[in-house]
């Protein structure tokens, strides 16, 4: 259901140009648009209609239909014919429109669960794909150990070796997901000695659970990056979390039960790099996202994010630029952001100096939306990034920021964690990036601000824990989990911010350290 009052007021606020049909007078076609220089924000914009956003949508839909997984059920995950297929899309427009697109290839590990796992707590059997999941990449073995949780608060997840001051080594490590990647977390309880790790899913809403919102099979895979050399098991729900915690602070520790057999495979993935004929190759504007999916079809997530730099790049092939820009479809981004870590970890210093700016598209397109503008300065890992990379992508922040205000549309400021933009901030290039948000729920102060309603951001809206994007078995990330309106007016804001970006003659790799 679409809060068709809020777009109603956005169209009229925004005004002219918002689309075909909204605009006074005749747009230019398609074949107008592609082939001239958009070097002005209103022509560019004038380009990105909701009809030819449409039209990629539906061939990464067809794409995933053409291409069904295990299930049955149509499928563009990382690994699968689907993201090859996309790849190939991806590729071939690019070429076309004049673009130099490079198909870069990496290896990728991931694991094959043998048998059934276990996991049981004092005779009490969770259930495998319901209550929890085997993360990727966990480690192998059979134990039976006491459970201990860190301390409430922020140390609750881990994200510090500082966490585990008082964890007793031999014992299974229950950590709240959040604040970090889910292999930080990992890394830090090996090294203190933990035989085992549990993430659970984040702390339901007091108020959502007052309606009974919260289900024990609100629980998903952890994605991890790097082979552990313990059992992980995430991402179990809160729900399930809650029981062992209850038990804990009882004075009950719980003794855990864990089987978990896996076999490591390794295989091919691939990252699409197109770089613009014209401006200074030597100051590098990088629009990224990634295109592969998760739990199917994807979508909202990525093929909407992957589809709004596609219709920009299109638009932009035969305009003259300060800056050259790249666009960049990474694999592998719902796995552990395999591809952007892969790319960004194998720029020689040269190449990463040459990049002066990145910005990600992640999720454009969500019906419930929120605005939000991914700023390094609120990731969980900020601690790890070079000092440089805060202060020098407030410019980009802010253009979100402006561009919004300018329209009379609230952007708020939000983190980079598990983006690609966040891979780009470990190496020290500036970044932002926009997402519209996914799964639940969504709080009175966001509906106070954007409208729409709490609870799920996407799949069932008006809704509660029946989304789409992070549900395994759901397979419900499909064209109508995207809203056309929403899709149209972010993809004009990150079409403005990428054009002033690679006009910004403030943007210098000299003076990056």
């Amino acid at each position: 259901m679409r809060n068709w009052g809020l777009l109603l007021s956005l169209a009229a606020m925004i005004g002219p140009g918002l689309s075909v049909a909204d605009s006074p007078r005749t747009a230019p076609n398609v074949s107008e648009c592609r082939s001239r220089d958009n070097g002005s924000q209103s022509r560019l914009l004038e380009c990105i209609s909701e009809q030819d956003l449409w039209s990629h949508l539906k061939v990464f839909q067809k794409i995933a239909d053409q291409n069904p997984g295990p299930d049955g059920h149509g499928n563009r995950n990382t690994g699968t014919s689907g993201y090859r297929a996309s790849v190939n899309y991806v590729a071939k427009l690019m070429r076309e429109a004049g673009y130099k697109v490079t198909i870069q290839s990496y290896i990728w590990r991931h694991s094959d669960i043998l048998g059934l796992p276990v996991f049981d707590s004092d005779g009490h059997s969770f259930t495998p794909s319901n209550e929890w999941f085997v993360s990727r990449l966990s480690g192998s073995g059979t134990l039976t150990a006491l459970l201990q949780p860190l301390d409430d608060g922020e140390s609750a997840s881990g994200c510090s070796p500082a966490d585990f001051a008082r964890f007793k080594r031999g014992r299974v490590a229950l950590l709240e997901r959040g604040g970090c990647d889910d292999d930080e977390q990992v890394v830090n309880a090996e090294a203190a000695g933990a035989a085992a790790v549990i993430i659970y899913n984040h702390a339901p809403i007091a108020n959502d659970m007052s309606r009974g919102a919260w289900r024990k099979g609100n629980a998903f895979d952890a994605s991890l990056g790097e082979l552990s050399k313990i059992p992980v098991i995430g991402v179990t729900s809160h729900a399930t979390a809650d029981e062992l915690l209850r038990a804990y602070k009882s004075g009950n520790t719980p003794s855990v039960h864990i089987d978990i057999r896996t076999r490591t495979k390794s295989d091919v993935d691939y990252n699409v790099i197109a770089d613009a004929p014209l401006g200074n190759s030597k100051h590098v504007v990088v629009l990224e996202g990634h295109l592969d999916a998760i739990y199917g079809a994807g979508m909202l997530d990525n093929a909407s994010g992957s589809t709004t730099m596609l219709e920009i790049a299109l638009n932009l092939a035969h305009t003259h630029t300060r800056n050259q820009l790249r666009y960049i479809w990474f694999g592998g981004e719902e796995i552990g952001l395999l591809g952007s870590k892969y790319y960004t970890r194998n720029l020689t210093a040269a190449e990463n100096h040459r990049i002066v700016f990145d910005i990600d598209a992640d999720v454009t397109a969500t019906p419930n939306f929120d605005i939000l503008v991914a700023d390094p300065k609120n990731a969980g890992n900020v601690k790890k990034f070079p000092p440089n990379v805060v202060p020098q992508s407030r410019v980009g922040n802010q253009d979100f920021i402006d561009y919004f205000h300018s329209i009379g549309v609230v952007a708020r400021n939000a983190n980079n964690n598990g983006t690609d933009s966040n891979a780009f901030s470990r190496v020290g290039i500036p970044n932002t990036g926009i997402y519209t948000q996914q799964d639940c729920c969504k709080k009175q102060w966001e509906v106070n601000l954007w409208g729409g309603y709490r609870g799920d951001y996407e799949g069932v809206v008006p809704g509660w824990h029946e989304q789409c994007v992070d549900t395994a078995h759901r397979w419900c990330d499909n064209l109508s989990n995207n809203d056309r309106f929403v899709f149209e007016l972010v993809s004009k804001a990150v079409a403005a911010v990428t054009l002033k970006l690679a006009n910004d003659a403030s943007l210098d790799h000299e003076k990056r350290p």
